[in-house]
């Protein structure tokens, strides 16, 4: 199993998601530039990781999508090839129309960093499979602009094709309004394509993928995609 690493400037989780895939799952992972133009062939997933890409000028995630890697990604997504966008990653991936929907201000208009409580809504996907159905996981965020949106009609076929991965609860799992950080759409924290193949999601997997950080319910995303190699 190997990973690529996309570092765009404003990158800052970069290493984060290495160390998680690497380190603490165990696969081969490698750094791509985003000048590069293609994905190597021994690449089975690549990683968007979260951070400020390009600053977040005109709007979070927008300006990398004309980076040079992105149509090397975007053809990578459409044959099949596995893709994670973490925060910023999933802004891209929204951007660049490989997701629906976009991502607004949070609805407090204010940067939350703190943990959160996640609901595993569908576990049958390769980023999920090693979690329990309706497991309550904790995993922390930090993003200014987490608030998902999509129209009614994206919204209505995200929840009939099961394509909500992740939904904010509170620690019984519970979908309140109160376990919402950000006013995000039905709660919702990361979703996937039809195919299944790409998952975006707000909070940092990453971040909890080593129990020397005090949590690693993160630990499974990784562990999930190498078993579904």
């Amino acid at each position: 199993m190997k990973y690529g690493i996309i570092v765009f400037p404003g990158s800052n989780c970069d290493h984060d998601a290495y160390h998680a895939a690497s380190i603490s799952a165990g696969a081969d992972a490698q750094y791509l530039w985003h000048k590069d133009t293609s994905v190597p062939d021994d690449i089975d997933c690549i990683i968007l990781p979260g951070g400020f890409s390009y600053g977040d000028y005109l709007r979070c995630g927008a300006i990398s999508n004309y980076s040079n890697i992105m149509k090397a990604v975007v053809k990578f997504a459409n044959d099949g090839g596995k893709v994670i966008g973490i925060c910023n990653g999933f802004q891209i991936l929204t951007e660049s129309g490989l997701l629906p929907g976009a991502l607004l201000r949070n609805n407090s208009l204010k940067f939350i960093c703190k943990d959160v409580f996640l609901k595993v809504n569908n576990n049958i996907i390769p980023f999920t499979t090693e979690y329990n159905k309706d497991e309550v996981i904790r995993i922390p965020i930090a993003h200014g602009d987490g608030n998902y949106f999509a129209s009614e009609s994206d919204i209505n076929e995200l929840e009939e094709n099961n394509q909500i991965v992740f939904r904010y609860s509170d620690e019984d799992g519970n979908i309140t309004s109160e376990s919402n950080p950000n006013g995000s759409i039905n709660n919702i924290a990361g979703i996937t394509n039809k195919a299944g193949n790409v998952l975006g999601m707000m909070p940092h997997p990453e971040r909890y993928s080593d129990i020397l950080l005090g949590c690693d319910d993160g630990l499974n995303v990784f562990k999930s995609i190498n078993n579904n190699r």
